[in-house]
């Protein structure tokens, strides 16, 4: 895999804001997921409507632009992006993926990005820190990975890079991941470790509650180690495990970059239905009231009771637990004795954990999440101008 990065011409600063990620090889597997968005970004659309998304050769990402809500027009020059991209490099342009970040109802400024597809196939910066480079936004960090796994059939590689600050709030994908793995996967083994994986990472985070337009995750696999990992088989789970592992390393990293985050937080809920222990979670992480608090290294917990009762109406009266940082401060919905000092103490590091438990067994989930402070407001406010 190679990533080649040129600057565009899409972002006023001349910043790196264009990159092609290649697969070398001649029959690669491929997966993907997209935003669940009901007014989904031209990429996600040309991508989904025109890709052979189980063997994709390459993926031409783009930072500066979302190409979202732009009509006909957007979906047009997106399809010129991709037959430009797939005749600079020699393959089908359905084996070109298109991914894009930036402000939504811009048009993609098709000219400029033409030459720097042609200018990116061939030299320039290549690997993957300027390629993590070019697909940034309000990213403050980088954030990328790679780790080597032993399978019972020999080792592996996985390497990975994802972008994301605001507008954060995923389903089943992130603002924009790329994964590259040596394993050689059947296209339907591809798919179930990437949909699994990722739901248990990037659609367990949130930075502002906000779905994007443009969430994409694409799996690549080159099979170049020689390494068959065979549906159902030991390999699989090993495989699956560290994708897992890969992807909830990268997701923590984007909670912890949310454009203006200074503290991060992980709740878990348990009990009850999962449904309702998915509803209360995602409440208490998206709840501007325990996102300020938070920010505050304030333990005020009434605020978290007050999310989850307002996440499950029709239970009433409901028992629910809450513990901050180990601490039981709520039990069966009323509050009971702590340190008052001790957690007050313990709220002000910068990550923090909550527990919720609801009447019954069974459900178990985690939402991780960043704080919202004055800087989020600022950023948010100026995105544009």
């Amino acid at each position: 895999m190679e990533g080649h990065v040129v600057a565009g011409g899409i972002k006023p600063s001349g910043k790196r804001d264009l990159g092609v990620l290649v697969c070398d090889a001649e029959k690669p597997v491929s997966a993907a997921r997209f935003t669940a968005s009901a007014t989904p970004a031209a990429p996600v659309l040309v991508s989904q409507q025109r890709c052979r998304l189980e063997a994709l050769r390459a993926v031409l990402a783009n930072s500066g632009c979302a190409n979202a809500a732009t009509g006909g027009r957007g979906l047009d020059d997106a399809a010129k992006t991709q037959g430009a991209a797939a005749m600079a490099l020699g393959v089908e342009p359905a084996q070109v993926a298109l991914a894009s970040t930036g402000a939504i109802s811009h048009y993609l400024p098709v000219d400029p990005i033409l030459k720097g597809i042609l200018a990116a196939s061939t030299e320039l910066d290549r690997g993957d820190a300027a390629f993590q480079q070019a697909i940034q936004t309000t990213d403050r960090t980088q954030k990328r990975a790679a780790l080597e796994v032993a399978l019972p059939s020999g080792t592996v590689r996985l390497t990975a890079q994802c972008k994301g600050a605001g507008m954060i709030s995923p389903n089943f994908a992130t603002m924009l991941c790329f994964v590259q793995t040596d394993a050689e996967l059947d296209a339907q083994t591809a798919q179930l470790l990437l949909t699994v994986c990722v739901q248990r990472s990037f659609d367990r985070a949130s930075v502002d509650g906000q779905l994007s337009t443009n969430d994409t995750a694409i799996l690549m696999c080159s099979g170049a180690s020689g390494v068959y990992v065979a549906p159902a088989s030991e390999d699989e789970l090993r495989l699956g495990e560290a994708l897992d592992a890969l992807l909830r390393q990268l997701a923590i990293m984007m909670v912890a970059d949310g454009e203006g985050a200074e503290r991060i937080a992980r709740v878990v809920v348990r009990g009850g239905h999962l449904p309702g222990a998915e509803a209360v979670a995602r409440a208490v992480a998206n709840s501007l009231l325990v996102k300020t608090a938070l920010h505050g290294a304030d333990p005020n917990w009434g605020r978290i009771v007050q999310a989850a009762g307002a996440a499950l109406p029709g239970t009433a009266p409901l028992a629910v637990d809450v513990a901050i940082e180990g601490t039981s401060v709520c039990a069966a919905g009323a509050a009971i004795a702590y340190d008052e000092q001790a957690l007050e103490a313990a709220v002000q590091g910068s990550e923090l954990e909550y527990e919720i438990g609801l009447p019954g067994e069974g459900a178990e989930t985690e939402v991780f999440f960043s704080d919202l402070g004055h800087e989020y407001i600022r950023i948010n406010a100026e995105y544009t101008t």
